[in-house]
């Protein structure tokens, strides 16, 4: 099989992709990788060839019906020199034009792996933002022999397996032509250099496993779900390999007191009757401490006030924080002294009502649906 990377996979697009899908996945990874972009950096620039080689063939309606039905095994080639066409083959396996890396050595380096943890904050941690100490174990560079995974003072020897390439090509005779496989050296892991002695720390791996405490910066206004990164705290590369990232999963308490919805927090208003119908001035919690809210006469229950700004920011910072709904809900004592009884009986009474009213009407209701469920 071929070392190189599927077509559809280098630009992020599925098999089905338009031509205009293949076109805006381009121009997004080209912008990000383009070497005026990244000065120096030798890996963007392989990664822009890479790209540049998938546009040309996914972009191209005879080339890419070709890939697709071959793969980058297909007579003649997928790379960006290849014509298509059956006088190519003995170039393309036999010369330098082949596609495939002449040196695997410069890309036999592996990236480390991502890590992930769980970081659990409270609702006011994360309306303000805070730093968090996390303990991860991860593999890091050993300091004795430097990430070479030889002893000090030696050094890995050329894999006799496959010459030092790294990779093993089988040719074989068809009818169609000669074709070839390359696939990585069993012996050498596709290094093209095996280590003869290791080194005694880390056992010829170049890594060793570290326990470390990172300072994670939660910014202000996270919410449940979201992903933080730390890029280059994941696992270290091996033999010049990139570090991989550290992701932590957020996980936002449940308040006792609020519920959010996005930047929106809402929390409910135990109030009397007699603070509904002639009207009070309360103190209502938020996240900052009190605020005091003037509840009009006449409120209804389930009436809702909103406090401007007193939610949640936005992450990005891009705009104003939410609100806090303070919703109110009536409460209704459970215990009564017969004299209290009394005052609401004259007030029952003053108003024209009836205490047993509401519950003949109810009945009266309820009576009806019954009588038609029989």
């Amino acid at each position: 099989m071929s070392s190189k990377r599927d077509y559809y996979e280098v630009l992020g697009v599925q098999r089905n992709a338009t031509a205009d899908e293949v076109r805006r996945a381009y121009r997004k990874l080209a912008r990000q990788f383009h070497p005026d972009v990244n000065p120096g950096d030798h890996d963007a620039e392989e990664k822009f060839k890479e790209i540049n080689e998938a546009q040309e063939v996914l972009s191209d309606p005879d080339r890419k019906a070709h890939y697709d039905r071959f793969g980058h095994q297909a007579p003649g080639g997928m790379g960006p020199d290849a014509a298509g066409g059956f006088g190519d083959l003995f170039n393309m396996f036999f010369n330098q034009g082949s596609g495939f890396t002449s040196d695997p050595r410069q890309e036999s380096g592996r990236d480390g792996k991502d890590l992930r943890i769980d970081l659990e904050i409270t609702l006011e941690e994360a309306a303000r933002g805070v730093e968090k100490t996390v303990q991860i174990s991860r593999q890091e560079q050993c300091d004795l022999c430097r990430g070479s995974g030889s002893r000090p003072g030696t050094s890995a020897q050329k894999c006799t397996a496959c010459n030092g390439v790294g990779q093993v090509r089988h040719v074989q005779s068809t009818i169609l032509g000669s074709f070839a496989t390359v696939t990585p050296c069993v012996r050498c892991r596709g290094e093209g250099s095996t280590i003869t002695s290791p080194c005694e720390k880390c056992h010829g791996n170049g890594r060793i496993r570290q326990a470390r405490e990172k300072v994670l910066k939660v910014p202000p206004g996270v919410d449940d779900g979201m992903h933080l990164q730390m890029t280059g705290e994941g696992d270290a590369g091996m033999r010049g390999g990139r570090p991989g990232d550290l992701y932590a999963s957020i996980h936002v308490r449940e308040h006792p007191i609020f519920k959010r919805r996005g930047a929106e927090l809402y929390s409910e208003l135990p109030v009397s009757f007699l603070q509904l119908a002639l009207g009070a001035t309360l103190n209502v919690q938020t996240l900052s401490g009190q605020e005091s809210l003037e509840v009009p006469p006449g409120t209804q229950t389930g009436a809702t006030f909103r406090l401007r700004g007193k939610g949640m920011p936005d992450v990005n910072g891009r705009r104003a924080p939410g609100d806090l709904n303070v919703i109110t809900s009536i409460k209704i004592p459970t215990k009564l002294n017969e004299e209290q009884k009394q005052a609401l009986r004259t007030y029952a009474s003053l108003c024209g009502e009836d205490e047993r009213a509401g519950v003949e009407q109810e009945k009266g209701i309820l009576g009806k649906v019954f009588d038609r469920l029989k």
